[in-house]
């Protein structure tokens, strides 16, 4: 059973959102699973206007099929879990009165919460001390070479594991002093060569210098058709960048292996941005006023003004969706707070947006450089970041900007100016 939300059919503009009271979405979400069928359509006006009369009570019959009678709503960290006599289910719900729904989103299948809840600092901290002790063994390795030949083959291991960690991964993000120890790797390795005068030609075993050109050339060719894919349909003129004033870091973009988005055809060309300092991803910044942003407010981009890249009608927008804790994603809409605009010729999408700060509304006119909001970490996110991509007919399309050459792909720096792209008339 697919994902439904009502989102889009009730858009709301910054600053005109009423507070909703705690609880409010989890009451309302009671009253309308236990009501009647025939009441359904009173007690969620606006998600029955969305998807159908039919629609949503073939969701609510699944789901209801699948669980049993419901008996409580409560909050978790994963979301509002709907519990049942035979079974749970995850769900998002939103409700001004907390007596009828504006929104609702339940997720297909059984929710069962995790066992164990491992922190993301302590996974992300876990894999690169693995790939450093990888590193460290090779690099160890090429000191204790017994042959020149043999000496040339672990170098080029390591040379290797330098082009996977620096292409496949994306170490600009990590705090220096995790980054430059492990960099720092890639001048000890070469340094043993010193040994080499003194070592026979050949000795030991012959297949360490063919393994080390096998792995040296896959994962460099891997890496350049990775960085170099396009789907071969672009968007029909050049967007303008729509981070303004800085040096943007592309997180995901690009083919396979670089971009989680290549499997969702609506998705594939989409970039994820965000902005990384001397400290990483996460280095703190100056205080913006009074606004409250928890965690999220650590890292350089949150906050940032996000500008339309291009002219176009709204068609779709959102601001009322909390932003998630990094690291962890709370059930909500795929795309939490957004601005979608159709230039006519396709629509371009901007997502994860924070809360309370979308200027427009469903039917907008905007222009090129018109300030839609800012960076925010809602929906389905990890860390706040700026989401875009373009679609045509329900396919995703290859991006491109105004005065940026080259490949747009995970772990290059865009650097973008100030002055935004003058309007069509």
């Amino acid at each position: 059973m697919p994902d439904t939300t009502g989102e889009s059919a009730t858009p709301r503009r910054a600053g005109r959102t009423t507070p909703r009271p705690a609880g409010a979405a989890a009451q309302a979400l009671y009253r309308f699973l236990t009501a009647e069928a025939a009441d359904r359509e009173h007690l969620a006006p606006r998600v029955a206007a969305a998807v159908g009369r039919a629609r949503l009570d073939e969701i609510v019959d699944v789901t209801l099929a699948r669980i049993g009678a419901v008996t409580r709503i409560r909050d978790s960290r994963d979301g509002l879990v709907i519990e049942g006599a035979t079974g749970r289910a995850l769900a998002f719900a939103a409700s001004q009165d907390g007596l009828r729904l504006d929104e609702l989103l339940i997720r297909p299948g059984a929710y069962r919460p995790p066992r164990l809840r491992i922190p993301p600092e302590v996974r992300g901290a876990f894999g690169w001390t693995v790939l450093a002790l990888l590193l460290v063994l090779r690099i160890e390795a090429c000191w204790e070479a017994p042959s020149r030949l043999v000496w040339c083959g672990r170098v080029l291991m390591v040379v290797a594991g330098y082009v996977a960690l620096e292409g496949w991964f994306t170490p600009a993000r990590l705090p220096w002093w995790i980054r430059r120890p492990v960099e720092a790797g890639a001048l000890v390795a070469p340094a043993s060569a010193w040994r080499l005068p003194g070592l026979p030609v050949s000795g030991g075993n012959a297949a360490e210098p063919v393994v080390g050109v096998v792995l040296v050339g896959v994962f460099g060719a891997l890496l350049v058709r990775a960085r170099r894919h396009r789907w071969g349909t672009a968007v029909s003129r050049p967007l303008a960048f729509p981070l303004r004033g800085g040096s943007w870091y592309i997180a995901q973009g690009g083919g396979r292996g670089l971009n989680h988005h290549f499997a969702f055809p609506e998705q594939r060309g989409a970039l994820d941005i965000l902005q990384v300092g001397p400290g990483g991803a996460r280095a703190r910044h100056r205080a913006r006023g009074d606004r409250a942003g928890g965690k999220n407010m650590s890292h350089l981009v949150y906050g940032q003004p996000v500008h339309a890249p291009c002219d176009g009608t709204v068609v779709s927008a959102a601001d009322h969706i909390d932003d998630q804790e990094p690291g962890l994603i709370r059930y909500q809409p795929r795309y939490g707070n957004h601005v979608w605009i159709d230039t006519g010729a396709e629509i371009v999408k901007l997502a994860h947006l924070r809360p309370g700060t979308v200027t427009v509304a469903k039917g907008d006119t905007v222009r090129a450089g018109q300030v839609l909001g800012e960076v925010g970490n809602s929906g389905n996110s990890t860390e706040p970041h700026l989401h875009i991509h373009a679609e045509r007919d329900g396919v995703g399309l290859d991006l491109e900007f105004e005065g940026v050459p080259g490949p747009l792909c995970r772990g290059r720096t865009v650097r973008s100016g100030t002055t935004p792209r003058p309007s069509s008339a």
